[in-house]
């Protein structure tokens, strides 16, 4: 991811936090004591499950002390890249899914063979584990995932006259009558820079971002004509149906939609809590008309949409290891994973998978539903330098200002292809 994610109002939500002991060692085995540093990014990883990791761990671990240090989206592929191979790395690091690739090809991550099974094994989310690793060996562990969601406005779908759409072009044709029914209110809301919620109108229409040959080059399709059709939903819905900023990205979304400026929003499942509550937890003008369903796609049921969500690791040059593998499995556990659950997280577990908050069985059905058609990057180790440089943000801002769409993607494909086979 990578992608950014929006903080977590955890309303309506509450975790358990199961008795037991989550990981580490026994009195024979326990490391030296030590302060272990473990970078985990953004605000999702709720402060319930921060406090259980930094409790759990030095109760395990006497004489041993846990540091988070928060790190931020916003460039964190080059600090990666810059601390993983400096003598003052941090233990543990917390890494978006797409940029995974790029650390666990490179050396800079410690191999998890060792202690897979302690972190679930093949209970693991596959696709997270398929990104987390490299030359089948296990460099980076899942740690949670998001389904994306479409929230809407039951009372302005019930004032436009629109249903919720049952087929991938009904969502745009509703977006755009939306949009004309409700002066100065978005139909979707769609900022220029938002690729993520981009990625479902590409697959759908039966393209990609790129693909492997078996040559082992990889050539960026882009510009293929089932892309552009895609691309040209994606245009429709950024000119004809959205108020958001060209140049925008995706963060706090949500804010337009309870403030009623806009009818639709996709976005991660967790959005949710921020939808219906404020920062106080105050309850928002759309608490109580708030709807939810899975994308549809072309041919009707869930499309295929972006799994957002977050790997994460041990450096290669921690000094600590062991202790950082103790730290790892209690992040893993069952514990950890129900509070993160708990904030609407969808876990690193597949059996935990019913433990997502929702505030009805029929939004956690959704939820199951979106996760079950999930989709993820190029598994290329140079994805995280496509998004580094912000080739996907260009192009869609490009065609939100109403570029040429075949020029666009032909353009887009030619740094693409060139990145992923440098």
């Amino acid at each position: 991811m990578n992608r950014k994610l929006g903080a977590v109002a955890l309303v309506g939500a509450s975790a358990v936090v199961l008795a037991g002991c989550a990981g580490g060692g026994t009195p024979n085995d326990t490391p030296e004591a030590a302060e272990l540093r473990v970078w985990l990014v953004g605000a999702d990883t709720p402060q319930e499950a921060r406090d259980y990791l930094v409790t759990t761990f030095e109760d395990e671990n006497p004489g041993s002390t846990l540091v988070i240090e928060e790190q931020q989206w916003t460039g964190l592929v080059d600090k990666l890249t810059t601390s993983l191979s400096s003598n003052d790395s941090p233990d543990i690091v917390e890494m978006g899914n797409t940029q995974a690739p790029a650390f666990t090809s490179s050396g800079a991550l410690l191999s998890l063979s060792d202690i897979e099974d302690q972190l679930g094994g093949s209970d693991l989310l596959p696709g997270f584990v398929q990104a987390g690793s490299w030359d089948d060996t296990l460099y980076a562990a899942p740690y949670y995932s998001g389904s994306r969601v479409v929230f809407y406005n039951t009372a302005m779908y019930e004032q436009a006259g629109v249903a919720v759409p049952t087929t991938l072009d009904e969502y745009v044709s509703n977006g755009v009558a939306l949009a004309t029914a409700l002066p100065g209110v978005s139909g979707v809301y769609f900022p220029g820079k938002d690729w993520y919620n981009a990625l479902p109108f590409i697959w759908e229409n039966g393209g990609e971002i790129a693909v492997q040959g078996s040559d082992g080059t990889w050539e960026a399709q882009l510009s293929s004509p089932e892309s552009q059709a895609g691309l040209a939903q994606v245009q429709e819905l950024m000119t004809k149906a959205s108020l958001a900023p060209k140049d925008g990205d995706e963060a706090e979304g949500w804010v337009p939609f309870r403030t009623e400026q806009s009818a639709t929003y996709s976005a991660p499942s967790w959005a949710y809590w921020s939808i219906i509550a404020d920062e106080d937890q105050a309850a928002t003008p759309v608490a109580d008309i708030t709807g939810y369903f899975a994308l549809p796609g072309t041919e009707g049921g869930a499309a295929q949409v972006f799994a957002g969500g977050s790997n994460v690791g041990i450096s290669a040059k921690s000094q600590n290891p062991e202790l950082a593998k103790s730290a790892l499995e209690i992040m893993l556990s069952d514990e950890y994973q129900t509070i993160l659950a708990g904030a609407g997280l969808v876990p690193a577990k597949v059996s935990l998978g019913d433990k997502v908050a929702a505030a009805t069985p029929e939004l956690a059905a959704v939820i199951a539903e979106a996760a079950a058609n999930a989709k993820l990057t190029p598994a290329s180790p140079n994805w995280a330098d496509v998004e580094a440089q912000g080739i996907m943000q260009d192009l869609f801002v490009n065609i939100a200002n109403g570029g040429d769409i075949a020029t666009l993607a032909t353009d887009a494909d030619a740094k693409i292809t060139d990145i992923l086979n440098g």
